[in-house]
């Protein structure tokens, strides 16, 4: 082989190797200023504005096996009290929501709620507002680190704040996605308000 076919060789093979680190390394001007959150990474943010009652706005958290993680939206009308959040009750209609655990890969002992089922009452210094399920579905865990730490609902509402995890079916999912909003709906919504 002469020196042309070997030096041929080598400018395809770095041409390769330059190929496959723009594939692998992304390129540094292309990755934004902070990297998305967990939540951001493995969720579908949906809200649902105004729920029931004017000013109740709930966030409904969906990831990719069904899960949805239910909370209060920044907008909520319990944020806008001057002290915030005070406590949080899951003790709301027939049964403490805080009592019941769910075992296994059956979720055995899930209790099945409509939309509209209160899963809670979070008080404010004023006033007390009922949050509901939003989505029709087996209620699998709500928060009770709230009944003990109900400020976190006023620090990381979005995170370690969320109120309930739900498993709607997928038909049930699929009938409520069309009522609620994305992000960007929400957004442009309550800026317009």
């Amino acid at each position: 082989m002469s020196d042309h076919g070997v030096s041929q060789t080598n400018n395809s093979e770095t041409e390769e190797e330059e190929e496959l680190r723009r594939l692998l390394v992304p390129d540094i001007h292309d990755l934004p200023l902070t990297p998305p959150s967990a939540v951001d990474f493995n969720f579908v943010a949906y809200f649902s504005p105004d729920f029931i009652k004017p000013g109740h706005d709930q966030y409904v958290y969906r990831h990719a096996n069904g899960l949805c993680v239910i909370g209060l939206a920044p907008t909520h009308v319990a944020f806008k009290d001057e002290g915030g959040i005070t406590a949080v009750d899951f003790n709301v209609g027939k049964s403490d929501r805080s009592n019941f655990k769910v075992t296994g890969k059956r979720k055995k002992n899930a209790q099945h709620f409509e939309s509209n089922t209160a899963l809670c009452k979070v008080c404010t210094s004023n006033e007390s507002y009922i949050v509901r399920c939003c989505v029709k579905g087996s209620l699998l865990e709500v928060n009770d680190r709230l009944i003990k730490q109900p400020g976190l609902l006023n620090t990381s509402a979005d995170r370690e704040g969320y109120i309930a995890i739900i498993m709607p079916k997928p038909a049930d999912w699929l009938k409520i996605k069309n009522s609620l909003l994305s992000s960007e709906e929400y957004k442009k919504m309550r800026e317009a308000s």
